[in-house]
């Protein structure tokens, strides 16, 4: 995990809740990820930089929202191992490959089932990548 993510961990109707400290989290009400018993579900992440910018490298962006997306799995208990699906909406798809070699990296001996869409935009013009998981944790 990146020594930059801090993430928040809180109960709400009993669920385990973690927080990035996103400016959006508070504006939006939601919460990067949530455990209700052995699931999680982590919200779309960008790739932001603690300091509020954004790599030009779409793998650099993916690299860091995988790392925000573990920290918020390790905040609740869990490891990447047990993510089982994520998906990926991009704002170029032909940069796939790009995309594939880090996702792959991070992911080579999980495989979770995972999916790859086009969209116009996301959240920052300079965004390029918002990842989702989910992960099952073994009881």
């Amino acid at each position: 995990m990146a020594s930059d993510i801090q993430i928040t961990v809180t109960e709400r109707n009993s669920n385990r809740c973690a927080s990035s400290g996103s400016k959006w989290e508070p504006l939006m009400g939601y919460s990067r990820a949530v455990r209700s018993g052995s699931h999680i579900a982590v919200t779309g992440t960008v790739g932001i930089s603690a300091d509020g910018t954004y790599s030009k490298s779409v793998g650099d962006q993916t690299r860091r929202s995988l790392a925000i997306i573990a920290a918020a799995i390790e905040a609740l208990g869990a490891e990447m191992k047990h993510v089982i699906r994520t998906r990926m909406y991009v704002t170029d798809v032909t940069k796939w490959e790009e995309i594939a070699r880090v996702h792959g990296e991070i992911f080579t001996n999980i495989r979770p089932a995972t999916t790859i869409v086009e969209v116009a935009r996301l959240i920052d013009k300079e965004a390029q990548i918002e990842i989702e998981a989910d992960a099952i944790v073994p009881e």
